[in-house]
């Protein structure tokens, strides 16, 4: 699959979700290049249909797409509640375990969430994989210690390398923190290693979400397809 054959699966899927924001909502804007299309056909439908809803985003690129398009953008803790948070997803399984933070906004990501009465991902068929890990997983640390923790993922086998970017720099989160990617191919035990790194000090989040999505929206060549999580 090209790139423009996967950015028409993208933005399919991208469309279709933004039919789940209406009148009044309080959304949860996710990050990505998948979510980039949803949040157009958001504006669109702000600028020539005249919807009116709240967001909350996962990051300040998509709150700077969004607020251009005249969308109304709050904090997170300026709301008691967020009806629908629609991300993307690096890989998702099918027992609904997902690995984000691909674009480094990992952990408010996690924070709008877990803060959501619903959550959904769009994603392009190539994202849903039998078993998750082939994409490395990004744990975000704190700058202060990191080679330690670096070391800690080496001994235990996670072939961990620090993100850089095109400078040669770490890659900065919106919190100032650095992302690690574990290069684990494939993760057998997800719980497990969630428990492992979020309970290694220096380690704020990590990119494992765990059964807690409960619609995928899958851009696929014979139209958007859904796949509903029957354990939520």
């Amino acid at each position: 699959m090209d790139k423009s054959e996967q950015d028409a699966l993208k933005k399919a899927a991208g469309i279709e979700a933004a039919k789940l924001v209406e009148e009044g909502m309080v959304a949860g804007l996710g990050t990505g290049s998948t979510v980039r299309f949803f949040v157009d056909e958001l504006g669109r439908r702000v600028q020539e249909e005249g919807l009116e809803f709240t967001g909350v985003t996962t990051s300040r690129r998509t709150k700077e797409q969004a607020e251009g398009y005249g969308i109304k953008i709050v904090d997170v803790d300026d709301v008691d509640h967020i009806d629908v948070t629609i991300d993307g997803a690096d890989e998702v399984d099918r027992n609904f375990d997902g690995i984000k933070g691909g674009g480094a906004a990992l952990l408010w990501e996690k924070i709008v969430a877990t803060n959501s009465r619903k959550i959904v991902w769009i994603v392009d068929e190539s994202k849903v994989v039998d078993t998750i890990g082939r994409f490395p997983l990004p744990v975000e640390v704190i700058p202060f210690g990191e080679r330690h923790v670096l070391d800690r993922f080496k001994e235990r086998g996670y072939q961990p390398v620090l993100r850089l970017d095109t400078q040669g720099q770490p890659v900065l989160t919106d919190e100032h923190n650095h992302i690690i990617d574990l290069h684990m191919e494939r993760i057998d035990h997800p719980r497990d290693l969630a428990e492992d790194l979020i309970t290694t000090v220096g380690v704020v989040e990590h990119g494992l979400f765990l059964n807690m999505v409960d619609t995928v929206i899958v851009g696929d060549p014979n139209g958007p397809r859904i796949m509903t999580n029957s354990n939520k």
